[in-house]
């Protein structure tokens, strides 16, 4: 089975890669961009089978190592 995780910081939170991009594609002359925010995306094989089970455990690990809740938030999708 596998998992797709989308992490991003919450709105409200600077993002200081999301603006060196958004000044970078200013600069290469693609104007108009008024805002970046960048993210990331995780993914995982996962040897689960039930599906409910595997998307439980990839919230534990999220929420115990690949998104720092405070600051970002995650999405989990099963496939």
């Amino acid at each position: 089975m596998k998992a797709v995780v989308h992490v991003m910081l919450k709105q409200g939170v600077l993002d200081p890669q999301g603006e060196a991009v958004r000044h970078a594609l200013g600069a290469l002359g693609f104007g108009g961009v008024e805002g970046v925010r960048q993210g990331k995306v995780i993914e995982l094989d996962l040897a689960e089978t039930d599906r409910d089970a595997a998307e439980a455990t990839v919230r534990e690990m999220c929420e115990k190592l690949l998104a720092n809740t405070v600051i970002e938030s995650f999405r989990v999708e099963i496939a």
